[in-house]
């Protein structure tokens, strides 16, 4: 499988979630809020979560209808985890990025304040996913805490915290760069929310139990691998070294989790253990 093949599945389905998100999302007064989200949302470098929740979806019977709310809300959510890490005013080292020029074109209480926003919108598309006719009521409900759980003050919020913690060290010293410190966030940001993806994405499917919990597995190891790769790659040889290895050893765990499914259509799912 090349990183060909997983560019293009992840191209398509982004292509889709901002299509759907699109139809979604109307620019109206005050302006200032509300094209001021539009432009963070679509601006916000995407991840591979929402794809992951297509895939998932789809590894499991379904289709990629049931799963556009779910990964169009996780597109959503993104966008706020991501403005949030690259505020001016945080104090950190180095909070600005070039890919978050639009995000710091706007006013500092703008970016401050917008994000927790953009949350609400996310919850909002799952809502109004819910259609009495095709009983998908409870799924929807679970969803809806599957994220509540993973991007509230025991997930994203926790390592977004750590993470804030760890900004006051050094940009240089031993603590603020050890590869030890990297896993909380990676497990707790990165990795909660792809297996909150995948595991919704099965849910939404109509998946049994056990394939929920294989793909959540899953999703949670994609997750780590993004984790790490994003954390360490500018990183000394020695902690780039062991970041690989950790990589290498998620990157296993996570291939077992996906024997459980040998003999279905594995060729797009796969793809998620290519790093961007």
């Amino acid at each position: 499988m090349s990183k060909q093949h997983h560019h293009s599945y992840f191209a398509s389905t982004t292509a889709d979630v901002d299509a759907h998100l699109k139809q979604s999302i109307t620019i109206k007064p005050p302006l200032s809020v509300h094209e001021a989200m539009y432009n963070f949302i679509f601006s916000t470098p995407p991840n591979l979560a929402p794809s992951l929740c297509v895939a998932a979806c789809e590894l499991v019977g379904g289709h990629q209808d049931q799963a556009m709310a779910a990964a169009s809300a996780l597109r959503v959510i993104h966008a706020a985890i991501f403005t949030h890490d690259h505020l001016p005013l945080t104090g950190r080292p180095n909070p600005t990025s070039p890919e978050a020029a639009t995000h710091n074109s706007y006013n500092p209480n703008i970016q401050l304040l917008l994000p927790d926003a953009i949350v609400p919108f996310g919850f909002e598309l799952l809502a109004n996913s819910d259609d009495l006719t095709h009983n998908k009521s409870d799924r929807i409900l679970r969803v809806i805490v599957e994220f509540t759980r993973t991007f509230g003050s025991r997930g994203t919020i926790d390592a977004q915290y750590h993470e804030k913690l760890a900004s006051r060290f050094d940009v240089d010293s031993h603590e603020a760069k050890t590869v030890g410190w990297g896993h909380y966030p990676s497990l707790k940001k990165e990795g909660a929310m792809h297996a909150c993806a995948a595991a919704c994405g099965a849910i939404l499917g109509e998946a049994h139990e056990e394939e929920v919990e294989k793909l959540r597995t899953f999703g949670l190891y994609v997750g780590m691998i993004q984790g790490y790769a994003n954390r360490f790659i500018m990183s000394s040889t020695e902690e780039k070294k062991e970041a690989d290895r950790i990589i290498e050893e998620l990157t296993n765990l996570a291939r077992q989790e996906l024997k459980y499914f040998d003999g279905r259509n594995l060729e797009p799912f796969s793809t998620f253990l290519f790093r961007l």
